[in-house]
């Protein structure tokens, strides 16, 4: 079970990098990115269009994703007792100094 919902959170995570680096940059700093519908047009989607399913794609893809690694993290426990760590404490106590320190007396 936890194989294959790691295998689908795997896929997830590779679509996901996919999806994100397909997006046009919003700031255009690096001078990259796909050209637009020019006059010509006619294109099966607009650059509106493909930017909107682009970014539903990506939220789904995101839920999905972070679906897939809270139920890994749940069944990662399951067959484990459950404790707190502050009941796991092995910090030893402090140790008394054999003998008092002695203090200076004043004649």
């Amino acid at each position: 079970m936890i194989t294959v919902i790691l295998v689908i959170h795997l896929m997830l995570a590779i679509a996901l990098i996919g999806v994100v680096l397909i997006q046009k940059s919003e700031g255009g700093a690096l001078g990259m990115g796909g050209g637009g519908g020019g006059a010509g047009g006619g294109g099966f989607m607009t650059a509106r269009g493909t930017a909107n399913l682009l970014t539903r794609t990506t939220g789904i893809l995101a839920a999905l994703f972070m679906s897939t690694s809270i139920i890994l993290a749940i069944l990662s426990g399951a067959g484990k007792e459950r404790s707190s760590i502050l009941d796991q404490s092995e910090i030893a106590p402090i140790a008394a100094p054999d003998s008092a320190p002695s203090v200076p007396v004043a004649k």
